[in-house]
């Protein structure tokens, strides 16, 4: 289990550093979903910021730590979960000519949607995850879930900036923040005692579905 948390702030009202440190602290929030290691990666000219939480189980290495920047420079990823098949997928990038750093799944499953784009790795993949990925040569941030819905994963617009992570309470540390509870949801609490997707019980904030791809 690890910890997920971005902002993208398409108008950079943050500054660089503000940017940086509101990611960290929202990902400190996940501190209990990944105690090994923390990181944060930024692209400030796109006001784009990711955050990650470890808990490291295949690769123990600093070769697995998160965001991870793809060989090429063109992709960041952050993931919670695993890539079951990740072996397999791995004998097949030499051939592809990507050279790997370390033994992480999650750096198979960035060299493959390198090597074969999003759509094909993910129809390759299986695995339980959810995961934000940066294209730093379109500037598009897509979110995705696995189909069983395993990991979870929290998008909504506040202010300026939309913001996502694993837990609710990472994306109330974001300084405009203000929290109010969607009574529609309330309602459905009430009707199934819990919240089905894509409602959360705060307005403006949703749960992406399993099964789901959301880009920006």
């Amino acid at each position: 289990m690890c910890g997920i948390a971005g902002l993208l702030d398409p108008e950079r009202r943050f500054a660089p550093a503000v940017l940086s440190e509101v990611v960290g602290r929202m990902a400190d929030t996940l501190r209990h979903r990944g105690p090994d290691s923390s990181g944060v990666w930024a692209d400030h000219a796109a006001g784009m910021a990711l955050g990650h939480r470890r808990l490291a189980i295949i690769d123990l290495t600093t070769a697995g730590s998160q965001p991870m920047v793809s060989a090429t420079g063109r992709y960041c990823l952050v993931l919670n979960g695993e890539i079951y098949n990740h072996a397999a997928l791995r004998r097949e990038l030499p051939g592809a000519g990507a050279q790997l750093r370390g033994q992480s799944d999650t750096e198979v499953l960035l060299a493959t949607i390198e090597h074969r784009g999003l759509g094909r790795a993910l129809e390759a993949a299986v695995g339980m995850f959810a995961f934000a990925l940066w294209d730093r040569r379109s500037r598009t941030l897509t979110l995705a879930r696995d189909h069983l819905g395993q990991k979870p994963l929290f998008f909504g617009r506040i202010g300026s900036t939309f913001a996502f992570a694993s837990e609710l309470k990472a994306l109330a540390v974001h300084p405009e923040f203000r929290p109010e509870v969607d009574r529609g949801a309330l309602a459905l609490f009430l009707r199934h005692q819990y919240v089905p997707a894509p409602h959360t019980i705060w307005r403006g904030v949703y749960k992406l579905p399993a099964g789901s791809l959301l880009t920006l």
